[in-house]
């Protein structure tokens, strides 16, 4: 009897599968070659009625070739701030098989002038992904108007 038992025990362990769909050819995904050029998808992503309403927390996921794997919404905050989760932002970029990562969050005021705490997360973020060989190519702030882009400042 005991031997049954043991047997069956895989039987509770749950599954895991890690799975990467994607709709969208290779060669019909947008290319980056520029913050520029990622600031234009970013902000035409946004949903308009949010931008300027509340923080939200994105990452671009990208091909090896700079295009784009999609766009992962990984927060939405208040007024002056969102969490940041690291687990959630590598696993997706994990599980799109991504090479590099640019980083995106909203400033509801307008303005584009980094924080201490984006300086931080930023920081935290660009030493994980060395660990991971996923680089941080860029964290870019927007706005309908206007971005800042990390990389841009030399502040990457």
């Amino acid at each position: 009897m005991k031997n049954q038992n043991q047997n069956t025990d895989w039987q509770k362990v749950s599954e895991i599968e890690l799975i990467y769909k994607s709709k969208v050819k290779s060669a019909d995904r947008p290319y980056i070659t520029s913050s520029r050029d990622a600031y234009r998808i970013l902000v035409d992503s946004w949903d308009p009625g949010k931008i300027e309403f509340f923080e939200q927390f994105k990452v671009l996921l990208l091909n090896q070739s700079n295009r784009v794997l999609g766009i992962y919404e990984l927060s939405s905050g208040g007024i002056a701030g969102t969490v940041v989760d690291m687990r959630l932002l590598f696993a997706a970029a994990l599980k799109a098989a991504a090479v590099g990562i640019i980083i995106t969050h909203n400033h509801p005021s307008g303005k584009t002038v980094p924080s201490e705490a984006d300086r931080n997360m930023t920081r935290k973020i660009h030493e994980a992904g060395k660990l991971l060989d996923i680089p941080l190519l860029d964290h870019i702030i927007v706005t309908p108007e206007t971005y800042y882009s990390f990389a841009d400042e030399g502040a990457l």
